[in-house]
């Protein structure tokens, strides 16, 4: 850990933002810290920037579904760590959390100077969750397997399963991502493969249930 450590806040609340800032000027006065209010922000940072020792992430911000951003960062950039910063203190929440990749969970609730030490056990390697909440329950088999199909999902993918979420169609997909209908079309039935299912609407439903997407609109097929 060193002052020109570069650490990225990604959270969509100017005021967190600014507290989590404040945690890690504390202990690395020197360090770069770079904001975002979304995933599209952070995704097109990333993209950018060459040397990002840290990723702070909010589960509820534009672009993110449940764990789908944390998801799609462990596959984008696996080499990056992410910790999950939410106002969410389920032991579910945090256990998933952390078995999607997550090295750490720091819960909105901490002040400054427990923020700064998640910090700095994260950025030497280590992992961090709060130490007061029991994270000792197993998933169930079913929950499990899902877990690590949707690890097997590449990035696109990802991005896929997230805008089926939110009820795109094929068309609306491929210009979002800047690709063609056919490819999407190949991307959704990879996803189906891959989850086990055989429609969209069952696939954001699986997704779903474990907090990976959202529940599915209605009046998606």
């Amino acid at each position: 850990m060193s002052a020109d450590t570069t650490i990225v806040v990604a959270d969509d609340h100017p005021l967190f933002r600014g507290a989590l800032r404040g945690a890690v000027e504390a202990i690395l006065p020197g360090a770069r810290i770079i904001e975002a209010n979304g995933l599209d922000a952070l995704t097109a940072l990333l993209d950018r920037e060459a040397e990002v020792d840290l990723v702070l992430l909010d589960l509820t911000m534009p672009g993110v579904q449940g764990f789908s951003g944390l998801i799609y960062l462990r596959a984008q950039h696996p080499a990056i760590p992410v910790v999950i910063v939410s106002a969410n203190e389920d032991p579910v929440v945090i256990r998933r959390a952390l078995d999607f990749g997550a090295a750490g969970f720091i819960p909105k609730s901490l002040d400054i100077d427990q923020i700064g030490e998640a910090v700095r056990q994260v950025l030497a390697g280590g992992n961090w969750s709060p130490p007061d909440i029991a994270l000792t329950a197993s998933e169930d088999k079913e929950t499990a397997e899902l877990m690590r199909r949707l690890a097997t999902l590449t990035p696109q993918q990802v991005r896929v399963l997230m805008m089926l979420s939110e009820g795109l169609l094929n068309k609306q997909i491929a210009y979002e991502l800047g690709v063609s209908e056919a490819t999407v079309k190949a991307h959704v039935s990879a996803i189906l493969q891959k989850l086990g299912v055989e429609s969209r609407t069952q696939a954001v439903i699986v997704s779903s249930r474990i907090g990976a997407t959202l529940k599915p609109p209605a009046g998606v097929d």
